[in-house]
């Protein structure tokens, strides 16, 4: 078998961020829960300098492409279910070969 990885990509949006730090504030535990709950890696890849934006990726490995992509549609569900402070902007899902 050969190991897939696969990436979902998160546009977030953190309404009333006024600062760096403000918006850090609200992203590490967040980053952290899904971490936690998912078991994926979580980064954040781009827009750091923005108050208000940020990209964050997470990801993970598995033999089965269905069951990756699978695994990271319930992160982006469970993002935009359970933490209401935080505006889900895009997501995008890819699986490597």
């Amino acid at each position: 078998m050969v190991a897939k990885i696969a990436i979902l990509r998160l546009q977030l949006h953190f309404p009333g961020s006024d600062s760096l730090k403000a918006k850090r504030h609200r992203l590490k535990p967040l980053m952290a829960r899904l971490h936690r709950e998912f078991n994926v890696s979580v980064a954040e890849v781009d827009l750091q300098d923005k108050w208000g934006d940020a990209l964050v990726c997470c990801v993970l490995v598995n033999t089965e492409t269905g069951e990756a992509q699978r695994s990271l549609q319930k992160v982006a569900d469970w993002l935009d279910k359970h933490w209401p402070d935080v505006d889900l902007m895009g997501e995008e899902i890819e699986v490597l070969p």
